[in-house]
Parts: C-alpha cells; sequence; structure tokens
C-alpha cells in the first residue's frame, strides 16, 4: 500500500511540468523518489530515430558520464534480443551479456552471490509510448533500493508509472508545440484551432470571467470522443456539472488554486458520459490570458485514465487479499484490528479475535492432491464468510489457518457464532471424504489490547489448549 501511495505521489508531480524538459526530469526524479531505484536515465527519442540521454536522476557520476550522449536508432535491439519479457518492461540479466567491452556507465557495487541479487551489469528497460503507441523514449533503471531483481509488483508499478510517464511526455511536448507556436505567431487564433482540433487528447475552453464564467466555449473532436458528447451537447454548458466531487468543496479549492495561479493544475476526477456510465478522466487546466479587454478562459487537456484506475484498484486489491480465497490478507487484517482498537478505546466495547485452525486438512492435500486442496480451501472461505455477522472480518493468514475480527460481540453472541463455525467447517467438502474440522481459540480486543500479533499469539495458544482438552477427554 505504501508503495501505491508513492507511485500517485510522484505521478502527480510527474504530470504537473509546464516544458517538456521539467517533465522529462520528473520522470527520473519519480523513479528514483517514488519506485525504489538508485537510478534512472532517460533516452529521448528524435525525429531521426536516434536516442539522447536527456535526464539522469539518483547518481551525479552517471549523470556526468551519459547526460547528452546520443546513441544509434538500433541501439537496444541486441539487448532485447536476449531481454525477458517482464509485460511491456525488458529486463537484461548480466549472465546472458556477451563477453567483451562494457558499454555504457555501470555503478560500482560488490557482487552478491544471493540468487536473486541485482548485479551492476543486470539491466531493466520500460519504453515510453505515446497514447497511439508511438514510442518516444526509453527508460532505464538501476540499484533497486532492496538490492535484488524486481518482484511482480515492483515490476507493475513501474509499468504503470512507465504508461503515466509516456502519456506526461506526449502532453508535455504538445504544450511545447502550444506555447512555441504562441510565442512565433503571437497566438493567434488560426494557429491555435488548427493545434487545438489536431490534438490527440481532448482539448476545451473554459470562460473563466464575466456572466458566462464556467461555461464551457469551445471543444474539440478528442473532447467529444472521451466524453460521449456532441459539441452541441456541451458548449454553453457547466462543465463541473458533468464532474462528481470526491470530498466536498474539491471544486471550488480547485478554482481558487487556478485563480491564485497555480498552474498548469493537474487533476483527476470522475466524468459522467453520456450513457450513463462514470470514466476517470486525467488532465491538466491552465488560465490563458487572450489580450488586453478580453475575458480569461481556462484551457484544459484531457485524456480517459480509467484503465489506469481500474489497475491501480486491482493493485491495491492484490496487495490486502489473499490470492487463493479473495479474503483479506493478514496485512488487510492489521488494518482493520487498528481502526476496531481505536474505536474500543473510544467505546470502552470489546471484540474477539478467533484463531482458526484445520484439522486434518494435510490429509485433504496427501490424498487427493493440492488443487483439491485449494477448491477446499475457497469453499471453506466461503463458508465462513457465511456465518460470521455483517461488519466481521475474515482473513486467511495461510496454509489452513484463518482469523476473524468481530467487534462488539457479548458471550452469548460469540457461542453462538464459534459453534456456527464448528458446524459450518465440520459439514462434508464437496467430493472429499476426510471429515475436516476446525479447531478455535479466541482473545479479547479491548482498550488495552497491545497489538495484532500478540492478540494472535493469544488466540493461537487458546486453540491448541482447546486441541489438547479435546484430545484428553477422547
Amino acid at each position: 500500500m505504501t508503495a501505491v501511495r508513492r507511485l500517485y505521489e510522484v505521478s502527480a508531480r510527474m504530470g504537473a511540468g509546464r516544458s517538456l524538459a521539467e517533465t522529462l526530469q520528473a520522470v527520473v526524479d519519480g523513479v528514483v523518489d517514488g519506485l525504489g531505484f538508485g537510478i534512472a536515465v532517460l533516452n529521448l527519442r528524435h525525429a531521426d530515430g536516434k536516442f539522447e540521454v536527456i535526464a539522469v536522476a539518483g547518481s551525479p557520476e552517471a549523470k556526468q558520464a551519459l547526460l547528452g550522449t546520443v546513441s544509434a536508432a538500433d541501439i537496444f535491439d541486441a539487448e532485447f534480443d536476449i531481454a525477458d519479457k517482464w509485460g511491456a518492461l525488458r529486463f537484461v540479466p548480466h549472465e546472458r551479456l556477451p563477453e567483451g567491452e562494457v558499454v555504457g556507465w555501470v555503478p560500482e557495487i560488490p557482487v552478491s552471490t544471493e540468487p536473486d541479487a541485482w548485479h551492476p551489469l543486470d539491466a531493466l528497460f520500460a519504453p515510453l509510448n505515446s497514447p497511439d503507441g508511438e514510442l518516444l523514449g526509453m527508460l532505464s533503471v538501476d540499484l533497486p533500493e532492496d538490492q535484488r531483481r524486481p518482484g511482480s509488483i515492483h515490476r507493475e508499478l513501474l509499468e504503470i508509472f512507465a504508461t503515466q510517464a509516456g502519456l506526461a511526455i506526449d502532453k508535455a511536448r504538445l504544450t511545447d508545440q502550444l506555447l512555441a507556436e504562441k510565442a512565433r505567431l503571437e497566438a493567434s487564433e488560426t494557429t491555435f484551432r488548427l493545434v487545438f482540433e489536431g490534438a490527440g487528447n481532448g482539448m476545451a475552453t473554459i470562460a473563466f470571467d464575466g456572466p458566462e464564467a464556467g461555461r464551457v466555449v469551445r471543444v474539440n473532436h478528442a473532447f467529444c470522443r472521451i466524453t460521449g458528447y456532441t459539441p452541441n451537447q456541451l458548449i454553453g454548458t457547466i462543465l463541473v456539472d458533468y464532474l462528481r466531487d470526491e470530498d466536498l468543496g474539491q471544486t471550488h479549492r480547485e478554482i481558487e488554486l487556478l485563480r491564485a495561479g497555480h498552474g498548469p493544475y493537474r487533476f483527476e476526477r470522475t466524468f459522467r458520459r453520456t450513457d450513463g456510465n462514470d470514466i476517470w478522466l486525467g488532465g491538466t487546466a491552465a488560465i490563458v490570458d487572450q489580450g488586453k479587454d478580453q475575458p480569461r478562459i481556462v484551457l484544459i487537456q484531457i485524456d480517459d485514465v480509467t484503465a489506469r484506475k481500474d489497475a491501480e484498484r486491482e493493485l491495491q486489491h492484490h496487495a490486502a487479499h489473499d490470492p487463493l480465497t479473495g479474503l483479506p490478507n493478514r496485512r488487510l487484517l492489521q488494518h482493520r484490528f487498528n481502526s476496531a482498537l481505536q474505536r474500543s478505546r473510544q467505546t470502552g466495547r470489546r471484540g474477539v479475535l478467533l484463531f482458526c485452525d484445520l484439522n486434518h486438512f494435510k490429509q485433504v492435500n496427501d490424498e487427493y492432491g493440492h488443487e483439491a486442496g485449494d477448491r477446499a480451501l475457497r469453499e471453506i472461505a466461503d463458508r465462513l464468510l457465511t456465518e460470521v455477522r455483517h461488519g466481521d472480518t475474515v482473513a486467511r493468514l495461510g496454509g489452513d489457518e484463518f482469523a476473524i475480527l468481530a467487534e462488539d460481540i457479548d458471550g452469548d453472541a460469540l457461542d453462538l457464532l464459534m459453534r456456527r463455525i464448528d458446524e459450518s467447517i465440520s459439514r462434508p467438502l464437496d467430493g472429499i471424504d476426510v471429515p475436516v474440522t476446525a479447531s478455535i481459540g479466541t482473545a479479547v480486543v479491548s482498550p488495552y489490547a497491545a497489538d495484532l500479533e500478540e492478540l494472535l499469539r493469544t488466540a493461537d495458544n487458546a486453540m491448541y489448549e482447546a486441541k489438547r482438552r479435546h484430545r484428553l477427554k477422547n
């Protein structure tokens, strides 16, 4: 979750660059500041296909050695031929490099013998593409902070960041072109209209002053394509009527930031399309002074970022849930326990943490195989969700161990809950003859509770004591 928050922060900074040069530097700074790599290098692709190192972050030595170097258009082809494909990323392990002189700058770090350790000659690349697939440049990263080859979550974060970086670079490039044209031709209406209508991302102008303030003045074709509205449906309407505030007063605060000169202002907002579906728009807003005695307008640039937002939500879900059963994992259980403990300290009401261990489950895997065991775990997870109260949390701790967090529960309700869980799990599993049962231990969540791990140990010990008493009785 921390990594996802860092990704949000550096992405916002990256998208706020006023020029292409600022945006390129924000990209490499974002990799070093937010994604856990010690060095980032950005090769920008020129119109002739050659690559030039435009921005470097993380190492003054690397910056001195690489900044401004120009390479041939096929500079990456040989390395990519021997690279591993990690989604859109390309990883070149050092052991596949041909013997001979090393090209480029190599960090001076110790060589570890650990199997997944990062080697000084390892290389990881992320292509940067525009929304229409044009290759804009190549981002290379080095020196991961944990000194190991990135895992799947780390790779997904880098891939999402590279996608956003491509969009930001494309927008900055377009912004630079717009500003250059404005300076060269004194922002002539003809030039502006050509760029405005031909832009690949959605653009609109909004009246900022006078009685028409807030109303749409002009939209381009891409804006209509993204939002689903025709120009006639949009022009003259209040744009904020289509937006949904994530919190009270969001639109007012954003307008005041623009009024105070904090622009271009970067935003991400939910927009209601003509078909009734909500999409996520990401873009920038900046006030444009049209000259003496002319009302100011706001220039809006947008893209549909719904796919990225969905990917981010999926990443958040994976980071907090067990991949087999879909139940909350230990990390999410910790978060909900912290909230429950805070509420207990505010109200004085107590809750219970149940530790549930399955008996004879190893026999299921031994006799029926792990695939059947996985199906059985999913079935048991579904049963647990059916038996608990609304608001209770069922989490999988790993293997055949589950935890249940039940807030504000008295003795009778707890006895009933434990009986329902025991009876539910003891029912025969689909296609399995092994009599799986549950052993349950409890620990009280009171205002004086210390932490989750201590309560889990208490509940675990109580569970083993219950098992011992059961064996003595039999």
